[in-house]
């Protein structure tokens, strides 16, 4: 009988390959402890730490995305004055932009500086100061006005009804709450107007009775929210 051979010299030397193969390494990176926003995400949290309007938020943050584009994305902390003139000189020279426009670039950026990066602002040098146009306001006639009303209807006409005859901005009528008015004093209170404040304006007797049953409807349809499951505040 044959005895099959067996070349043990190929089976020490496979073995040994096993054997040698270097273990493969996994380097996990180390946690960073650097949990401190971005820069535009610390500008919004501190617009809505002083209450500012959201509208206000959206064009400081769009000012400040202009400033940083416009120095080949360079980080404001390693700009400073001579960045800022001539960034302002730029909108005036360059793209034309109005005084107001101008104005609020530059209040952007003061507010970037002194309240996020923490950095006062010095002599910025002498910018060219956007041309100011002088334009006379248009005004409405009280006809005019009464031809708009005219072709509007339900929420929307109280809306605009409440706005010319209270003076409320549209956020301010938007944000109105059922404990705001006074039907007895025919008052309405204005909570956290422009500049975080609160005042006082008159209720037209002209609107008290639509008031009543815009009220009066709206109450109708939160209880029926509420028998639907609906309704309730959290």
């Amino acid at each position: 009988m044959i005895q099959p051979k067996i070349n043990h010299s190929t089976s020490f030397k496979e073995k040994s390959a096993v054997a040698t193969t270097p273990a493969i390494r996994i380097v996990m990176p180390m946690p960073t402890t650097d949990n401190k926003p971005k820069l535009l995400t610390q500008l919004s949290q501190t617009i809505r730490a002083r209450h500012y309007s959201r509208k206000t938020e959206a064009t400081y943050i769009h000012w400040i995305k202009r400033f940083i584009f416009f120095h080949h994305v360079r980080h404001p902390q390693e700009m400073a004055e001579p960045e800022i003139n001539a960034f302002l000189t730029n909108l005036a020279v360059k793209e034309h932009v109005s005084a107001s426009t101008q104005n609020q670039a530059l209040c952007a950026i003061i507010f970037l500086y002194k309240h996020v990066l923490n950095r006062k602002i010095g002599d910025i040098g002498e910018v060219i100061r956007a041309k100011q146009s002088r334009y006379v306001p248009v005004v409405m006639t009280k006809d005019e006005v009464k031809a708009v009303v005219s072709h509007l209807s339900g929420d929307k006409k109280l809306m605009v009804s409440l706005m010319y005859g209270t003076g409320l901005r549209l956020m301010e009528c938007l944000r109105l709450r059922v404990q705001d008015i006074d039907f007895s004093r025919n008052e309405i209170t204005v909570r956290d107007g422009k500049g975080a404040k609160d005042r006082i304006t008159m209720l037209p007797e002209s609107l008290k009775e639509p008031l009543r049953q815009h009220l009066v409807k709206t109450k109708s349809v939160h209880e029926s929210d509420i028998k639907d499951g609906w309704g309730y505040v959290l």
